[in-house]
């Protein structure tokens, strides 16, 4: 099945069936089949609510969470399109603050396949259709979509008239997809990703961005330039720092003192400044400071940092054992969760680990090596994922496991231990899904 989707519900897994007999596969980039399938549908991405589109490698579902929990703390109703899902498919259409309903979804997808058959359009596209869709005739005061791979090519660029654009962290992910050679791409692979996120910037709109190296600015600005879009740099335009426990933000509308996210992470107060600047650099949705001070706190996202609350997993380890769930999965992810974890001592963290196939088994084994006691090396489950021989480098305590219970149960540990479940966001569902904890 595409993207491990599944779902109780009958009406929906027929739909995601018949997509996974239809579909050539999420991973196909264009926006021809796309446009083609808007076509058929009447062009429902020109009637939705104001855009807030958002790019970027690590980060880009963060900021999209801020955005939404700021919209919301103003009382206002926002949609929200983001992926990939961790337990139930409607997770990633959000209507107007709820996930939506699992007979409107069965409907929608097969309306959109029923369309759009002749065109033969991939997973992603076929959900970005029936989300976009959904937008459209459902009343909400604003509309975010989180760009699920690139921005040049990814069919949630098919969305013309976004109020803002922004790109978060940026880094080497999807490599096969990002980096095949193109003629008239640049050849230096981080200021191709960078030009490739760049795409999603549109005509008079503002694109914020986070502080990137100068080759990487500069293809961004040029490409902005060439559409004529607001180049909007962190940095240049906007400005954000931490210190005396507040994230300061200023720019040429004024200054913000803001607590920190309640996220976990330090990297999340750069989320969270990039979602107060998108919001401060357009005027369709106002937001007040008072809702920005109160999105730190409310915003959520599962799955990324997320520190399991008492269930059937946590049960499984002694007293006051902490067990963290990561999806992270490439470098960037990897440098984050060493950075959260740097006060550790070396040798007491215990990590179970499944990742895919595809993936760097380096990109988190490695920032993490000297803070492990032990690796324990998990499948995931529906996906073709790396078995323990990839994880030679690591010279300690290295085990198999068929799943997660599996490997806390094999976990001699303390009272204080502190275990992390990374790898995979498939796998990070699997386990939010396991411990009673799925995401609403």
């Amino acid at each position: 099945m595409p993207d491990g989707a599944s779902s109780d519900h009958p009406a929906v897994q027929k739909q995601l069936d018949r997509l996974s007999l239809l579909s050539p596969g999420r991973d196909i980039l264009g926006l021809e089949r796309i446009s083609a399938v808007m076509e058929k549908l009447g062009n429902p991405q020109n009637r939705l609510p104001p855009v807030f589109h958002v790019a970027g490698t690590n980060g880009k579902g963060s900021t999209c969470a801020f955005l939404r929990a700021a919209i919301e703390a103003e009382g206002l109703k926002c949609h929200v399109y983001t992926s990939p899902h961790l337990v139930r498919f409607n997770e990633r259409i959000r209507l107007a603050g709820h996930l939506i309903a699992d007979d409107y979804l069965a409907e929608l997808l097969e309306h959109v396949l029923d369309s759009s058959s002749d065109i033969a359009p991939s997973f992603f596209e076929t959900t970005t259709a029936a989300a976009l869709l959904a937008f459209a005739d459902t009343p909400a005061d604003a509309c975010i979509l989180e760009v699920g791979l690139g921005g040049r090519l990814d069919a949630t660029n098919v969305v013309e008239n976004p109020v803002a654009t922004g790109i978060a962290a940026l880094g080497i992910d999807h490599e096969s997809f990002l980096l095949a050679p193109e003629e008239g791409t640049p050849s230096e692979p981080m200021v191709r990703i960078a030009w490739e996120k760049a795409g999603i910037a549109k005509p008079g709109v503002p694109l914020l961005t986070q502080h990137y190296p100068e080759k990487m600015d500069d293809v961004i600005a040029a490409h902005c330039d060439s559409v004529g879009a607001l180049y909007l740099p962190r940095g240049e335009e906007w400005h954000a720092a931490i210190y005396e426990a507040q994230l300061h933000y200023r720019d040429a509308h004024g200054r913000v003192n803001l607590p920190l996210p309640d996220l976990v992470g330090s990297h999340q107060a750069d989320n969270a400044a990039l979602a107060v600047a998108m919001l401060r650099h357009q005027d369709a949705v106002q937001v007040s400071e008072s809702a920005l001070k109160a999105g730190m706190g409310w915003a959520q996202w599962p799955g990324r940092m997320h520190l399991l609350m008492s269930g059937p997993l946590t049960g499984l380890l002694p007293g006051d054992a902490e067990i963290w769930v990561d999806g992270g999965h490439n470098v960037s992810a990897g440098l984050a969760l060493a950075k959260h974890f740097a006060d550790h001592e070396a040798g007491s963290i215990h990590l179970v680990i499944g990742m895919l196939a595809n993936k760097n088994p380096s990109a988190i084994l490695s920032p993490l090596k000297d803070k492990l006691a032990s690796v324990t090396v998990i499948p995931v489950a529906g996906h073709d994922a790396h078995p323990a021989s990839a994880f030679s480098e690591f010279r300690g305590q290295l085990r198999e496991a068929s799943d997660a219970a599996e490997a806390l149960k094999g976990l001699h540990v303390e009272a204080s231990a502190t275990v992390l479940i990374s790898g995979s966001l498939y796998l990070a569902g699997d386990v939010l899904k396991a411990n009673h904890q799925v995401p609403d």
